[in-house]
């Protein structure tokens, strides 16, 4: 295995760290600035639309597709550490066309939309005209398994007829969500339970679908909000149908693969900032007659952090590798690893780094309560860690007693 970055790929790091420190990191104040003054926390800032066309001039658009005819045509290898860049700042990825949920719905509209869906939702999201939301989470049920989905959808006809509810639909509150990608049970009585769902694609304006309220997260209010929705005998017809009737679960699977890598590389991305921060602070600030920097507590902390966010990025690494190289289900054990670890190392570093800022940490004139806050989300995003250590101990127990 090699991780080693290629040219292409360090040139391509190198043209979004200077972007990042010419526009995103002077920039991040603006941001916070233009949404407090619009009286929307979910307001688009305009600072946003200004560096996108810019990104654009840059070549440094939808970076994250690995389908040249649409993206830029990297594997999984060369954009996470591009991925990581931008997990330094938590709207940075937007500015590239590379920010969740879109870049999962965007990929399997991609593998599996049809031309005239590809030409309503595909492209705009593409140009990053619009936004979008992925709604399969139940309030109702454990959703940590996805066979336990009770969403209806029941074909009438020439429509499907939905019935439920969502929540924690990540963007859902922002305007420019104008498509979700919704996944129900359309045979609920099909033996195998992985044939019951499938994906439906519902526009926003749909008669009888509703944004209900928008989820705090540990008292955030988050700018693309995280929504609780109802949908009352909605009906949108059947050329919706994402891929084929039962193939829900499917789809869903061949989304998360790539979007852990993602999600993994930007914790990671973040847990380094969160780590140059700390060394900042350590230095410069003096207790008991010395710099914090010279504490041995200190740099006991500083040392374990180092060590865990590299160990968590080459695992990463490795894990793109393998999804490059032998595809999805070879590196089953190495997602859910990942998936484990880079929430653990984000949220470690992160409350380290409150702890040497002191008073400050809890606060909101530094990132980093906020970044806590979130970090502690990603223990759940995409499942628990219970669920993939569950997976991976199952799968460890079969290759060892053999």
């Amino acid at each position: 295995m090699d991780f080693a970055y290629s040219e292409k790929v360090n040139q391509l790091r190198k043209r979004l760290s200077d972007f990042m420190e010419r526009y995103i990191y002077p920039n991040e104040q603006t941001y916070r600035d233009q949404i407090a003054a619009s009286g929307n926390p979910h307001h688009h800032a305009e600072i946003v639309d200004d560096l996108e066309a810019k990104a654009k001039e840059e070549g440094l658009w939808n970076l994250f597709l690995p389908d040249d005819e649409y993206g830029a045509g990297l594997t999984n290898l060369e954009y996470a550490p591009l991925a990581e860049i931008m997990g330094r700042v938590s709207w940075s990825s937007e500015v590239f066309n590379c920010a969740a949920p879109d870049t999962g719905n965007i990929e399997i509209l991609a593998q599996f939309g049809t031309p005239e869906q590809k030409r309503q939702w595909l492209f705009p999201l593409l140009n990053g005209e619009i936004r979008s939301a992925f709604a399969m989470t139940e309030p109702d049920v454990a959703s940590s398994d996805a066979t336990n989905i009770q969403f209806s959808i029941q074909r009438e006809g020439d429509e499907y007829v939905l019935n439920g509810r969502k929540w924690w639909i990540s963007g859902a509150a922002r305007e420019r969500c104008k498509i979700f990608i919704v996944m129900g049970k359309t045979d609920p009585n099909n033996p195998d339970k992985y044939r019951q769902q499938s994906m439906v694609l519902v526009p926003r304006d749909t008669p009888g679908f509703t944004v209900k309220r928008n989820l705090t997260v540990m008292g955030y209010v988050d700018n693309e909000g995280h929504c609780e929705l109802t949908f009352e005998n909605v009906r949108v017809p059947v050329s919706n149908l994402l891929g084929e009737e039962g193939s829900g679960f499917a789809i869903a699977q061949a989304r998360l693969g790539p979007g852990r890598i993602h999600h993994c590389m930007r914790a990671i991305g973040g847990a380094q900032y969160a780590l140059e921060l700390m060394c900042q602070r350590a230095t410069a600030r003096v207790a008991f007659g010395k710099p914090l920097a010279e504490q041995g507590v200190i740099q006991d902390w500083i040392a374990q952090s180092q060590l865990e966010i590299e160990q968590a990025r080459l695992l990463t690494l490795k894990a793109a590798w393998i999804i490059d190289n032998m595809g999805k289900k070879a590196a089953q054990n190495e997602i859910a690893m990942i998936k484990i670890v880079a929430p653990e190392v984000f949220t470690n570093v992160v409350n380290r780094a409150i702890q040497v800022f002191g008073g400050a940490g809890v606060s909101d004139d530094f990132p980093l309560a906020s970044m806590w806050a979130h970090g502690r989300t990603l223990h759940l995003v995409d499942g628990p860690d219970e669920v993939h250590k569950r997976s991976l101990a199952r799968s460890v127990i079969r290759q060892l007693t053999r």
